[in-house]
């Protein structure tokens, strides 16, 4: 070894070379290569990205059936309660819009068309 010991040279940034920048596109295209346990691996992991789809789908429309069904419900339900207040109104109505001379004269009316 020589005396004085050779300094460290600093690394310095020089520009991607010609050569480097012509290459890139075919080097960034290129996938890295992959052993045959990492292809297996990712068949796996997609098969199971699909199946949890599917799964997922299924889940989101027995939602959307159920859903449904609750709304038909619903609309059932309150059809029937707007029915039973229409007809307690019209009963308050008509108990107080009719007296008997009132009902009397209604009677004769149909009568008198029968």
């Amino acid at each position: 070894m020589a005396w004085p010991p050779p300094t460290r040279r600093r690394p310095s940034f020089r520009p991607p070379t010609r050569r480097w920048s012509r290459n890139w596109p075919r080097l960034a295209a290129k996938p890295p290569p992959c052993s045959d346990a990492e292809r297996r691996a990712q068949a796996i992991v997609e098969e199971a990205k699909g199946r949890a789809t599917e799964e997922a789908n299924r889940i989101i429309a027995a939602a959307r059936t159920e859903a449904e069904q609750q709304a038909v419900k619903a609309r059932d339900a309150l059809r029937d309660q707007v029915a039973a207040l229409a007809v307690k109104g019209a009963e308050q109505i008509l108990r107080k819009e009719v007296n008997a001379s009132v009902h009397a004269d209604l009677l004769q009316r149909l009568q008198t068309e029968l």
